[in-house]
């Protein structure tokens, strides 16, 4: 059994040159921008994009949508809320009205009783 032979530089100087035309030869292979399928693989990409750009501002209308519809419903809550508020210092004022005329009566009624001494 023989031992490892190390490459010597003609060596590596050679299988540097094949590995670069081998490099060269497959690019050469490749085909051009001219090409059938070269031209159908590059519209397949190109209506990929187009539908994904399509799903998008869908789905960015739909997001906008939702957002005014969630905007509406808050303007509805704060109206809702406004008009409840209002309601209650209503209540609120007509009750200190009917207090403040309980208590005026009753002062009227003690004056009365006072006045008949």
């Amino acid at each position: 059994m023989s031992g490892f032979k190390e490459p010597g530089f003609a060596d590596r100087q050679k299988a540097a040159q094949q590995a670069r035309q081998d490099l060269l030869k497959k690019f050469r292979e490749q085909p051009g921008p001219d090409d059938p399928e070269v031209a159908r693989r590059r519209a397949e990409r190109e209506a990929i994009a187009e539908s994904r750009d399509r799903v998008r501002q869908e789905r960015e209308a739909a997001k906008a949508e939702q957002m005014r519809r969630e905007e509406e419903a808050a303007a509805a809550e704060a109206a809702r809320i406004a008009r409840a508020k209002e309601e209650e210092e209503a209540r609120e004022a007509a009750l200190l009205a009917d207090q403040k005329a309980k208590r005026d009566a009753r002062y009227a009624a003690r004056k009365a009783r006072g006045k008949k001494k």
